[in-house]
């Protein structure tokens, strides 16, 4: 691309197009893929784990002694990390299984600050079927390719569409009332609400305006690293349903700016009537 990437964005950039063209190799033959199977709805099959190897690899071949946490293998490194690679992958392992169309990388980088918090400073989500990077770094704003990003423009609440993810079988019933809850509120309100089965590919869909907002509970850090990131250097807000950060609870709303407090919420109020005692 034309556009000068940094070191770590270029690192990072060439990691996921040589773990995607194995993915996408998989992707053609999935019915012959050995899968085993985590939980209800919670698949891994050979790609992922093939994946992950392949992007362990390459990172920590530019950049050892760097950490990582990624989605199958879990934490490596130091426990004293300075940096931290965050990895899913696969993300939208469902949808590669049956066959949709709709996955991609992510990879985050963390940089650990002085007082033992972290900062997300680097961001990538890779869709290979459709050759689209997203990508972003801390200060630089957020791109698709080589076209700047910018979150919509849309002001009111009936003319937006926003993505979430559908609890499925195996999430907690509170979880499971929360969405009901939200969906419940937001359905006479909005344009339209989207399911397409990929966390990270929502919120770059969310930092491209191609979604006015995002809600999501219970998501882990290496579905969401890349993702906050790229809204946030699109000139969106990525918060949990409070404020606080969502690496820290899991739970996030990411929108526009003149969408995000109400989205929040909306999302708030649907979290607590989920675990409020009845009468």
């Amino acid at each position: 691309m034309a556009l000068r990437l940094s070191p770590h964005m270029t690192v990072m950039a060439n990691a996921a197009q040589k773990a995607a063209k194995r993915l996408l190799r998989d992707f053609n033959e999935v019915e012959q893929l050995q899968v085993s199977v985590k939980g209800p709805s919670d698949f891994v099959s050979q790609a992922d784990i093939r994946a992950e190897q392949i992007l362990k690899e390459e990172l920590n071949k530019a950049r050892p002694g760097y950490a990582f946490l990624m989605e199958e293998s879990g934490a490596s490194g130091s426990e004293n990390w300075a940096w931290r690679w965050v990895i899913d992958p696969l993300d939208g392992t469902t949808n590669f299984l049956h066959g949709i169309p709709h996955w991609a990388i992510s990879i985050g980088l963390e940089r650990r600050l002085p007082d033992g918090t972290s900062e997300v400073t680097a961001g990538l989500v890779y869709a290979p079927v459709v050759d689209e990077l997203f990508w972003a770094e801390k200060g630089v704003g957020a791109f698709v390719n080589e076209r700047r990003l910018r979150v919509s423009a849309r002001r009111e609440m009936k003319d937006a569409v926003l993505a979430t993810g559908i609890p499925f079988a195996a999430v907690a019933a509170s979880r499971r009332l929360a969405f009901a809850r939200t969906l419940g509120a937001l359905m006479p309100q909005v344009a339209g609400i989207r399911r397409f089965g990929a966390a990270a590919l929502d919120l770059a869909w969310v930092a491209a305006g191609r979604y006015d907002g995002y809600w999501e509970l219970g998501i882990k850090p290496w579905d969401m690293s890349a993702g906050l990131l790229l809204v946030r250097e699109a000139g969106g807000y990525a918060t949990d349903p409070g404020g606080a950060d969502p690496r820290d609870t899991g739970d996030v709303v990411a929108a526009n700016p003149h969408l995000h407090a109400r989205l929040g919420e909306i999302v708030l109020d649907g979290r607590q009537a989920a675990t409020a005692p009845r009468a």
